[in-house]
């Protein structure tokens, strides 16, 4: 997952078609076609509902492009964010990068060669093409 400073977050990419998703909104209800990047915005910490989006435009709507969590993103929050379906997390300003860095790399069963599969990579790392096959 790429990390970014609040300072270097910008809303409208030059050559990227980026929409903005209100975290009420229903991802089924939005055209995806020949979007690049969607950012998804936590309104507070104890507002989740952007894991869910992200999710299901990950796993149900099989969206390839960037997905971007916004707002009151914590370091707390950055290793659920990667297995909910962000590419990229842009926090809040008085997080540390430092700090969000260790914290990704303090789980890398998470990461590549995961131990457990995730909105992205529904299957394990141990599990095998003849494995899957048999079930």
């Amino acid at each position: 997952m790429k990390l970014l400073a609040a300072s270097e977050h910008s809303t409208g990419a030059t050559g990227q078609n980026v929409i903005e998703l209100a975290n009420d909104a229903d991802p089924f209800q939005v055209s995806l076609e020949g979007v690049d990047r969607i950012d998804l915005n936590f309104p507070k910490f104890t507002d989740g509902r952007a894991f869910s989006q992200a999710f299901l435009l990950r796993r149900r709507l099989g969206f390839q492009g960037e997905i971007r969590a916004t707002g009151d993103v914590l370091v707390d929050q950055l290793a659920q964010m990667e297995r909910s379906g962000f590419d990229v997390a842009v926090l809040r300003a008085d997080q540390d990068l430092g700090v969000a860095q260790r914290v990704l790399a303090a789980y890398p069963g998470y990461g590549v060669g995961k131990y457990q599969g995730d909105a992205i990579d529904i299957q394990p790392h141990f599990v095998t093409a003849a494995t899957s096959s048999a079930t």
